[in-house]
Order: structure tokens, then C-alpha cells, then sequence
């Protein structure tokens, strides 16, 4: 990185833009770590490449738990964002209250709306009944851009199991020059129940109401689809993710590169 930000001065061109610098810096990490996940690869983000300047996004969901644990047992003081869109279900409330104080998380920043732009764009609070993008924009996605500010680095929970947009998730992606890793992409879902288990970890409770993937109350629903833990997100639209998981700023890799 270093010979080619001298390149590029040399050539008059100035130093690396922010999204170009992630990318560099995401192909980097994933040259080296290739072959680790879960908790060895925690320990190297959390401790090695980014101590203090890295976030982990939490749902505090049906998932949530496994990669959370795995965080706490290294760095516990490791900043994790909660969105509090002013839509989720109590019991989501209520877990993430109960998660964090068992996992002993010290730093979980409850994150919602801007209240004047909630009542400039959604004053009754019906805008997901008029237009999906616009609530999870409102609610979701500015609020998390504001919440990230500080930090070079983000951990996301997606996985490659969870099929649609993220069956070829990379483990490491660069977007709006940021380095996301997502340490459990080749995880299964029984990977994850085996963790929560072993660990005996607090279960969100609507799971035991046939909920595998929890969002906002009103766009949230079992899975309508067998094989398809995610199709009870905004069910009969054709939307699949709320705006959070942005297109990566890295070049697409050959399949067999990300396998």
C-alpha cells in the first residue's frame, strides 16, 4: 500500500481516496488471514489490525448471539452498534438488555433515528406502509452511517448461509471506505446453534416462535419460504436487505477465489 500511494504521488495523482484505501487494505487482510473465521479471526481484527477503531453491527437477533460471544471472549469493551429504529419488537428490546449484560459487553451504543427527521419524513410513523426504502433509509441506514464515523472498521454478522444477496458474501469487503469483515460468512446455521449451545446462551424469544431472521415488527414474519431463513423480511416484496449492506467497492473476485 505504501509503494503504491508513492506511485501515485510520483505521478502526480496524490494520495489514495478513502474507498480505494479499504479496498487495498481488504484485499491485504484477506491474503492473510485466508482460512480463519470465528473467534481466531476476532481476535486478529479486534486486537492486531484495527484495536479501537472497529464496530460490530448487532441486530441482536435470532443469530446474534454466537458472534457476540465470540467478540465478548476477547475484547468485551469492543463498541457494537444496536439500530433501535423505534420499530423492533419489545422482545428484541428485552434480549439485547439480557444478551449483553450475560456476555458482559460494556460498550453497546443504542443507535435510532434523528427525532426532526423522523418527523419531518414519517410524522405518523406509517412510512413502511407507503414506502419500505424510505423507512429503512430513515430509520436504518442514515443512523448506522452516523454511528460509524469514528471507526476505519466494521464486523457484520452476515453469512453465506443465509442465501438471496449474501451467498457469495467475501470476509473481507471495502464499502464507503470502510473495511466490513463478516468472520462467520462460511458458517452454516447449525454452526451457530452448536456455539449458542455449548455456551448455554440466552435465545431471542421470538426463535421459539418459529423466527429465524428479526428485523422491524412490521416487516417481520416466520419464514415463508422452507430453506429460506430470511424470507419472512419484507414477505412479498422483492426487497431482500435494508440498505445497510452497501455494493462493495472491491472488484468482483473469480468464484474459486471466493470459495
Amino acid at each position: 500500500m505504501v509503494a503504491l500511494a508513492a506511485a501515485r504521488a510520483g505521478l502526480g495523482l496524490g494520495p489514495l481516496a478513502p474507498a480505494d484505501r479499504a479496498a487495498l487494505r481488504a484485499e491485504a487482510l484477506e491474503r492473510a488471514y485466508r482460512g480463519l473465521a470465528g473467534g481466531d479471526l476476532l481476535r486478529y481484527l479486534l486486537q492486531v489490525e484495527f484495536p479501537g477503531r472497529i464496530a460490530v453491527a448487532s441486530s441482536f437477533g435470532a443469530e446474534t448471539a454466537a458472534l457476540l460471544a465470540l467478540v465478548a471472549e476477547i475484547e468485551p469493551a469492543t463498541p457494537v452498534v444496536f439500530l433501535d429504529t423505534g420499530k423492533l419488537f419489545d422482545e428484541t428490546r428485552a434480549y439485547r438488555r439480557r444478551l449483553a449484560e450475560v456476555l458482559g459487553l460494556t460498550d453497546v451504543r443504542d443507535v435510532r433515528p434523528d427525532p426532526a427527521e423522523v418527523a419531518r419524513e414519517d410524522p405518523d410513523g406509517t412510512l413502511w406502509q407507503r414506502d419500505h426504502d424510505a423507512c429503512c433509509a430513515l430509520r436504518k441506514v442514515r443512523p448506522f452511517e452516523r454511528a460509524l464515523a469514528p471507526f476505519e472498521a466494521w464486523i457484520s454478522g452476515r453469512k453465506r448461509a443465509h442465501g438471496g444477496e449474501r451467498s457469495d458474501v467475501p470476509v473481507f469487503d471495502a464499502v464507503d471506505g470502510r473495511v466490513v469483515a463478516s468472520p462467520l460468512a462460511h458458517w452454516s446455521q447449525a454452526d451457530i446453534v452448536a456455539l449458542i449451545e455449548e455456551r448455554d446462551l440466552p435465545v431471542h424469544p421470538l426463535v421459539f416462535a418459529g423466527y429465524l431472521s428479526i428485523g422491524c415488527a412490521p416487516c417481520t414474519r416466520p419464514p415463508v419460504a422452507e430453506g429460506d431463513p430470511r424470507s419472512g423480511r419484507w414477505a412479498g416484496l422483492a426487497k431482500t436487505e435494508c440498505g445497510i449492506h452497501r455494493p462493495s467497492a472491491r472488484p468482483a473476485a473469480p468464484a474459486e477465489a471466493r470459495a
